[in-house]
């Protein structure tokens, strides 16, 4: 039976590949493939299309119960990661490695299942404005569904131990550490609770973790809305982004030299047992 660590890098096996919707377009087709074809072995997957410079594009999702059926109709935890990547890049960690954890998650949580209902969301078109969160949380906001709260999985699996290498927005160095070996959350006011309980379970799984809140949907420093998540704190749900910091840490952010073998696994690892306990609880 594959450890975690193996089933992660056979998913990254697969995703890790140049995958932008137009100029990479049979990448991106295996991919999205590839993701529907893992998801659907733990539930039905919805297809949620939706229209950009005459084309369809689709998010994929899936539905799982809680461990009580009589909690069925409370509000799921939503947990998004975007399946697209930039041009001329295989998107190692950006984002095949918040993907792969988002697999994980889909069979981890129905072998074991988490106090409240989890809808798993695979997000097109996040390297084009958000495209795919930006439909999907309009539409949620519009039928006025409620979420339990929103989870971006936004690159997970680059860690650096040198004293120095993590860089910050303006302010924010003279808070937190200056070697780039932790997780980072960060969440609007309103998941404060959150981003407490899950950095606990994140440290709990061996894994250093630091939080940060985003007043004002993170208008005031702007680096905390570039994901998923941020579409949401404009529609007011409660939501956060779990993150690696991409660009102030990782070297290879939208490079060619965004492969596989520049990941820390044990890091990815850490942190998908960290966020499954921290989920299952909440």
């Amino acid at each position: 039976m594959p450890c975690l660590t193996d089933r992660l890098k056979q998913h990254l096996a697969q995703l890790v590949r140049e995958r932008d919707p137009y100029l990479a377009p049979v990448g991106h087709f295996f991919v999205q493939r590839y993701i529907q074809q893992q998801l659907q072995q733990w539930g039905a997957v919805e297809q949620d299309e939706f229209p950009v410079r005459s084309r369809s594009h689709v998010n994929l999702i899936l539905n799982l119960p809680p461990a009580q059926p009589d909690r069925r109709m409370k509000p799921p935890i939503l947990v998004g990661a975007h399946y697209d990547a930039v041009i001329g890049s295989p998107g190692a960690d950006d984002n095949a490695t918040g993907v792969a954890v988002l697999l994980e998650m889909a069979r981890l949580l129905t072998e074991h299942p988490p106090r409240s209902p989890v809808r798993l969301v695979a997000f097109d078109l996040e390297e084009y404005d958000l495209l795919g969160s930006r439909h999907y949380a309009a539409l949620l906001k519009q039928q006025g569904q409620s979420l339990r709260l929103m989870i971006a999985l936004e690159m997970l699996g680059y860690r650096d131990h040198t004293s120095g290498s993590q860089r910050y927005p303006p302010g924010l160095k003279y808070f937190y550490p200056s070697q780039g070996d932790f997780i980072g959350l960060i969440g609007n006011w309103s998941a404060i609770p959150d981003l407490i309980r899950l950095s606990r379970a994140i440290r709990k799984a061996g894994i250093a973790c630091e939080w940060l809140p985003a007043p004002q949907k993170g208008q005031l420093i702007p680096d905390t809305r570039r994901s998923d998540h941020a579409p949401f704190w404009d529609q007011g749900y409660r939501a956060l982004m779990a993150t690696d910091t991409a660009n102030l840490r990782n070297p290879h952010y939208h490079q060619p030299s965004d492969r596989w073998d520049t990941l820390d696994l044990d890091f990815l690892t850490g942190i998908c047992q960290g966020l499954v306990e921290g989920i299952r609880r909440l």
